[in-house]
């Protein structure tokens, strides 16, 4: 996630379910310890990116309880499910983003408006 800010690298290259199973097929091919060496990597990764300030994640409810030190109060839970509503759908918009981008990667989309 940090160097696709840092590096200014593009979204295209995000990988979803079917880019991790085909890296986790080529570490299958390479032996045990690439596989392990990539469950290390992907759940170091799930980890900080569940930290990401989106307010469904942790790290939104983060945000949600600083604000609420900061103001004493609790967050008005209309303004609580607008944050979880925007969260779902940034959520939902990434899953989208990365499927699209694995199935363009295998093929799956240059073969379907090939046929249309």
């Amino acid at each position: 996630m940090a160097t696709l800010i840092v590096d200014h690298r593009g979204l295209r290259d995000l990988a979803g379910p079917l880019g991790i199973a085909q890296i986790s097929g080529q570490a299958a091919a390479l032996g045990l310890l690439p596989v392990i060496s990539l469950l290390a990597l992907l759940s170091i990764n799930l980890g900080l990116v569940n930290l990401v300030p989106i307010p469904i994640l942790d790290g939104g409810h983060l945000v949600f309880y600083a604000v609420e030190a900061l103001i004493r109060r609790p967050v008005p839970e209309q303004a609580r499910e607008a944050g979880l509503k925007v969260g779902v759908a940034i959520i939902l918009s990434l899953v989208l983003l990365v499927t699209f981008n694995d199935l363009t990667r295998l093929g799956a989309v240059a073969w379907f408006t090939h046929l249309l």
